[in-house]
């Protein structure tokens, strides 16, 4: 399964990432906008979006794919590892 992160912490990318890979997932994390952002994000089966620390122009960004492609989003106030966990429980089981 490929889950796109969007959002969270500069410092706790690589730890998602091995979050993500501990519940048999390839992931991306983008904690902040990068240029062709909408090209990067890809087709995932998940998005995990962070709003507490995401811009509007990606939570927006993330909205036109996930609707244009069919991909569920799970939304989190919270950036912490737990919050993740608990998506990926849900999820990935």
């Amino acid at each position: 399964m490929s889950i796109v992160v969007v959002g969270g912490n500069d410092r706790m990318a690589t730890r998602y990432k091995d979050i993500c890979k501990s519940y048999n997932c390839k992931a991306k994390v983008f904690t902040q906008i990068q240029s062709d952002f909408d090209n990067k994000l890809g087709t995932p089966d998940l998005m995990v979006v962070f709003t507490n620390t995401c811009s509007h122009k990606m939570a927006k960004t993330v909205n036109q794919r996930s609707q244009k492609r069919g991909i569920p989003v799970a939304r989190i106030h919270n950036a912490s590892v737990n919050a993740l966990k608990t998506v990926l429980e849900q999820y990935c089981v």
